[in-house]
């Protein structure tokens, strides 16, 4: 019985996609590693004869040649706030077009866990970096900036002029909430913040100073609850909403998480939301979308978001621009739903207690 004879498939090779598209081999390889320096028809031509021959790139040749990883790590404060989440689906999106792969480096909230991510940027496995994260990741003796690697701060600015930022108009819309709190005839305010210290919480609670000032309101009709973007903060908050004698009537909390855990607190003991108490949230979250009443909230482009970062970053590393020409500055959606209304007592010392 004789054998069987096994015979290898043909190898397709970059010569056999540039004749098939009609082009040079040196634009194939153009197209295949720097898909940005190409029109757009030769790119579509060249990607339909990858597709029609089968052809598969050698991948690790081409990061021999280009010295690059094809990778780009990002570092997020905590990869359970749902915010985070799209904003990283936003820049997968970004860098598939590209080409990139990512490692995604989870903090959660624990700063000895950023030794592994410098370790990771300073043995240059990876081309770049996008860090939500508000500062520079350190391991005590040195930060992430001494991997010379592009930097972009995504979500929370850093200050570093060295550093471009995509971020949205985080004062700007805390202005609006005040001003749109005072519109329906609210006169005192609550505020629930974010994590104190944090670039994000600071801009916010500035911008709800500054709607305050220009109200003609005083800081001191602010009552402020201080913790970290989560639930827990604005059940904190409903807390000691129930012990106050004199209750604000406008809340405005640094995010929807602590919003929606404020609501459900203070409903549970019949306050009426928003007959009694107004609240805005921000981030626009899809759990917003499913309160109960839904939630007044502003609404970031956290795919946009995502997409910009990834685009300025591959830009970057492509020696494309330098990094003090681009900072971005993405406008809110305010979403007027059901958590908002009017002030039904115009004697505020009728709100004492008034639902209890």
């Amino acid at each position: 019985m004789s054998r069987k004879r096994w015979h290898s498939v043909k190898e397709i090779r970059i010569a056999d996609v540039a004749r098939l598209a009609g082009v040079s081999t040196a634009t194939v390889s153009r197209v295949l590693s720097e898909p940005g320096k190409v029109r757009q028809k030769t790119h579509d031509l060249v990607m339909e004869a990858v597709r029609r021959s089968g052809y598969i790139p050698d991948s690790t040749a081409r990061k021999l040649r280009t010295r690059r990883t094809m990778t780009v790590l990002v570092v997020a404060p905590r990869l359970t706030n749902p915010v985070f989440a799209e904003i990283l689906r936003g820049v997968d999106d970004e860098l598939t077009q590209s080409g990139y792969g990512i490692i995604i480096g989870n903090l959660d909230n624990r700063r000895e866990r950023e030794a592994r991510y410098v370790d990771l940027a300073l043995s240059r496995q990876v081309d770049g970096v996008l860090l939500l994260t508000g500062y520079i990741p350190a391991d005590g003796t040195r930060d992430m900036r001494e991997a010379g690697l592009p930097i972009v701060a995504l979500c929370a600015a850093i200050e570093d002029d060295a550093i471009p930022s995509v971020v949205v108009q985080d004062r700007e819309a805390s202005r609006r909430a005040v001003e749109y709190l005072a519109e329906l005839g609210h006169r005192r305010f609550g505020y629930i913040s974010g994590t104190p210290g944090s670039i994000i919480e600071h801009e916010r609670f500035r911008g709800f100073c500054e709607g305050i000032a220009a109200a003609g309101f005083r800081q001191d009709e602010i009552v402020r609850w201080e913790g970290p973007f989560v639930f827990a903060t604005g059940v904190a908050a409903a807390e000691s909403f129930l012990a106050m004698k004199d209750r604000p009537t406008g809340i405005f909390a640094a995010c929807d998480e602590s919003a929606i855990g404020f609501i459900k607190r203070v409903r549970a003991e019949r306050i009426r939301v928003p007959q009694d108490v107004s609240v805005i949230g921000f981030d626009g979250i899809e759990f917003a979308d499913y309160t109960v009443p839904t939630l007044t909230t502003f609404r970031q482009p956290l795919h946009e978001l995502g997409c910009v970062g990834a685009d300025v970053l591959m830009k970057l590393i492509r020696g494309e621009m330098r990094a003090g020409d681009w900072n971005v500055r993405l406008p809110l959606t305010l979403l007027e739903r059901d958590t908002t209304g009017p002030v039904l007592h115009k004697d505020y010392t009728s709100l004492r207690r008034s639902a209890m």
